[in-house]
C-alpha cells in the first residue's frame, strides 16, 4: 500500500470496503495523458479547444467549448477525447477542484491547456466515478502534498495519479454510485445557489434602507430637511504620516488609521489599529488627533471605507475626517456619508489611483434634518442593521454548512455507504 493511500485512509478513517470491492492503483485502470492518434483532418478544420478559465471550479463541469482550427492546436496543446477525465495538474487550479469530463466535443476528440493531465478510463471504470474521487477535498489536499516544481509554477505529476489508490467496486456498482452522486450534488447545487441568492439579497438591505431614508440630490426634502455642505456642519481634517525611518514615532499607544484599517472593519465604531504612533510621531507630521464621534473615509484606495472612532485617534493621508458640529449626530453622519459614496467616488481623480479631495469634500452636500429627527433616524437604523447582521450570519452559516455535504456525500460514496 503507497504512502498517498495510508494517508488518505488516516485522515478520512475509513471502513473496510465492501465485497467485491477491491483497492486499486488509478494508473492500472487507466491511461494517463495518452499521445495524440493519427487524425486526418485538414488545418483549417475547426476543433474543440478547452482552456483552463472553461471549467467551473464549483460544478467541475466545462461551462464553455471553444473552437480553434486544428493547425492551431494540434501541436504543443493537451489532447484528449470524449469522456476523458481532464485533471487540473497546477496550483491554484487543482486545489479548487477544476477537474472535468470531456463531453460534447467535436467529432469525440478535442485540445486543451498543458495544465491538464488527461485520465481515461479502461472498460472497469468509468469517468464519472473517477471524476467524483479526484474532486473529493481529501484527495485535493494529498496530492499538494506530491506537488512538484518552484513556488508558483507547482504541479501535481504524473506519477502521482499513476500510483494513486482508488477503491473500486464493480462496474454496475460504479455507474449506481454515480447515478445517486450526481442525483445528490444536483440538490446540493441547487440549495447553494438558494442560500448564496438568500445572502444577496440581505447584504443588499443596507443600501436598500438608505435610499428609502436618504434622498438624491435634486430631490424634494422632507419637511425640516435642508441640503448642508459637509465643510459648514463639519470640520473636514486630513490626515499624514511620520517617517517610518524613525523608530521614535512608531509602536506607542496613539490609534492611527489607514485605508487598509477602514477596509477591515465589519462593525461601524473603530477601537483599534493595525498600528500605532507615539506622541513625537504626532508631533513632526501632519496628522492630528481627532475626538470620539469622528466620521472617518478612506479619501484613496479606495475611496469610501468608513468608521467612526470610538476612541481618540489620528489618521494619515489616505483618510479624511468629519469631525460633527452642534446639531450633527455622529452616527446619522456616518450613514448621510454611506449612502453618498458611490457620489463621491465619482468625484475623485489621479493618475495613480482615484483620489477625492479635501476641498471637494468641503463642497459635497448631504440632506440633513433637525437632530432629534437624526438621532430618530440613527436608532431606526441601528435597530434595522442589527436585525440585517443576525440575518447575514445565519445566512452564511447555512452556505457554509451546504458547502460541507459534497465532500460528506463523496465520502461515504467510496466507504462504499451509499
Amino acid at each position: 500500500m503507497s504512502s498517498t493511500t495510508r494517508d488518505i485512509e488516516q485522515r478520512s478513517e475509513r471502513k473496510e470496503l465492501p465485497e467485491g470491492w477491491r483497492w486499486i492503483r488509478l494508473g492500472e485502470v487507466c491511461e494517463l495523458n495518452p499521445r495524440r492518434p493519427f487524425i486526418d483532418r485538414h488545418d483549417s478544420e475547426l476543433t474543440s479547444f478547452i482552456p483552463m478559465e472553461s471549467v467551473d471550479a464549483v460544478l467541475g463541469v466545462v461551462s464553455s467549448i471553444r473552437e480553434r482550427p486544428y493547425g492551431e492546436v494540434k501541436n504543443g496543446y493537451t489532447f484528449f477525447a470524449e469522456a476523458d477525465v481532464l485533471f487540473a495538474k497546477i496550483t491554484p487550479c487543482m486545489q479548487n477542484g477544476k477537474h472535468a469530463i470531456a463531453v460534447g466535443i467535436i467529432d469525440g476528440i478535442g485540445f486543451g491547456t498543458t495544465e491538464f493531465h488527461v485520465i481515461r478510463p479502461s472498460e472497469s471504470i468509468i469517468s464519472e466515478f473517477i471524476w467524483f474521487f479526484v474532486r473529493q477535498p481529501i484527495v485535493l489536499a494529498d496530492a499538494i502534498k506530491h506537488f512538484t516544481g518552484a513556488i508558483g509554477q507547482q504541479r501535481v505529476p504524473e506519477g502521482y495519479l499513476a500510483e494513486l489508490e482508488i477503491p473500486l467496486p464493480p462496474l454496475s456498482e460504479q455507474q449506481r454510485i454515480a447515478a445517486i452522486l450526481k442525483e445528490q450534488m444536483g440538490a446540493v447545487e441547487k440549495a447553494r445557489m438558494a442560500a448564496q441568492e438568500r445572502l444577496r439579497a440581505i447584504k443588499a438591505l443596507p443600501a436598500a434602507f438608505l435610499r428609502q431614508i436618504f434622498p438624491d440630490p435634486g430631490q424634494p426634502l422632507p419637511e425640516g430637511w435642508r441640503w448642508a455642505k459637509l465643510g459648514e456642519v463639519c470640520e473636514v481634517i486630513g490626515g499624514s504620516t511620520p517617517d517610518t525611518g524613525n523608530s521614535a514615532y512608531w509602536n506607542g499607544d496613539i490609534a492611527w488609521v489607514t485605508p487598509t484599517d477602514l477596509g477591515k472593519f465589519t462593525d461601524i465604531t473603530i477601537l483599534a489599529t493595525s498600528r500605532q504612533i507615539t506622541l513625537s510621531g504626532l508631533q513632526n507630521c501632519g496628522t492630528q488627533m481627532l475626538p470620539v464621534g469622528t466620521v472617518i473615509m478612506s479619501s484613496r484606495a479606495p475611496i469610501g471605507h468608513l468608521a467612526i472612532a470610538g476612541v481618540s485617534l489620528c489618521t494619515n493621508q489616505g483618510c479624511k475626517s468629519f469631525v460633527p458640529g452642534m446639531g450633527v449626530d455622529s452616527v446619522f453622519l456616518y450613514w448621510a456619508i454611506k449612502r453618498a459614496v458611490p457620489d463621491i467616488q465619482a468625484l475623485g481623480s489621479g493618475a495613480t489611483f482615484a483620489e477625492v479631495s479635501k476641498s471637494i469634500l468641503y463642497q459635497f452636500e448631504i440632506p440633513l434634518p433637525t437632530l432629534p429627527e437624526q438621532q430618530r433616524i440613527a436608532a431606526i437604523l441601528r435597530e434595522q442593521l442589527a436585525a440585517i447582521e443576525q440575518a447575514r450570519i445565519a445566512a452564511e452559516a447555512e452556505l457554509k454548512a451546504i458547502n460541507t455535504l459534497p465532500a460528506a456525500l463523496l465520502r461515504r460514496a467510496f466507504n462504499g455507504e451509499l
